[in-house]
């Protein structure tokens, strides 16, 4: 039973709910709210995160050989990825150390794996770069890398620069001595905060090596 209520001089008011639908539908559209039964389309939510990958991704990426982390480009930043290189056991450490970085670089060519390429991740560094140990009267930390750096991109020397910076590669302090083939002179590289924000700007600092 519907109640009715009473307004002033004993007049009766209908309440709202007893309208007919017809009715409410047109009080709403003189309002400005148009009704529908089909929700707006927004077109499709995007398929994945930024440089976001999921665990099973990440694993996939890892799963054999001594774990290690790669500096791919993501967002126009360098952003790490977790790869892995062999080592044979027993090797001695100026070799391991080469290995440790040739196998570095190749991880760098290597094109980004599918999930990698949906999340946005790239690379700038190109196939069948090499690099060796020190020539005579480098230092005995110095890598020499098939391509003189200076001919590198910045991101692609960022890339290798940054990467070569955590792991084994490099010197104890961080920094990676490096250089070109035959005699090109050497320089010790650094890879500071800004050089992983904007490494298509900026390259990686580096001091030249006295005596070589």
């Amino acid at each position: 039973m519907t109640t009715l209520v009473r307004g002033r001089g004993g007049r009766r008011r209908t309440p709202l709910a007893s309208l007919s639908l017809p009715l409410l539908a047109v009080l709403l559209a003189g309002c400005g709210i148009r009704s529908t039964q089909v929700p707006t389309d927004f077109g499709p939510a995007p398929s994945r995160v930024p440089c976001a990958l999921s665990g099973q991704d990440i694993t996939t990426q890892s799963s054999r050989g001594i774990p290690v982390q790669v500096f791919l480009i993501c967002s126009g930043q360098l952003v790490t990825v977790d790869r892995s290189v062999r080592i044979p056991d027993g090797t001695a450490e100026g070799v391991r150390r080469v290995l440790v970085a040739q196998g570095l670089l190749d991880e760098l060519a290597e094109t980004p794996s599918t999930p990698e390429q949906q999340a946005g991740y790239t690379t700038d560094v190109r196939g069948g770069m090499t690099v060796s140990g020190p020539r005579p009267k480098d230092p005995e930390d110095a890598l020499r890398l098939s391509t003189p750096p200076q001919d590198l991109t910045s991101a692609a020397l960022a890339q290798i620069i940054c990467t070569f910076s955590d792991s084994a590669a490099a010197r104890d302090d961080g920094s990676v001595i490096l250089g070109g083939p035959d005699a090109t002179p050497l320089r010790s590289y650094e890879c500071p905060t800004d050089v992983r924000a904007n490494p298509t700007t900026k390259s990686p600092p580096s001091t030249p090596i006295s005596g070589t």
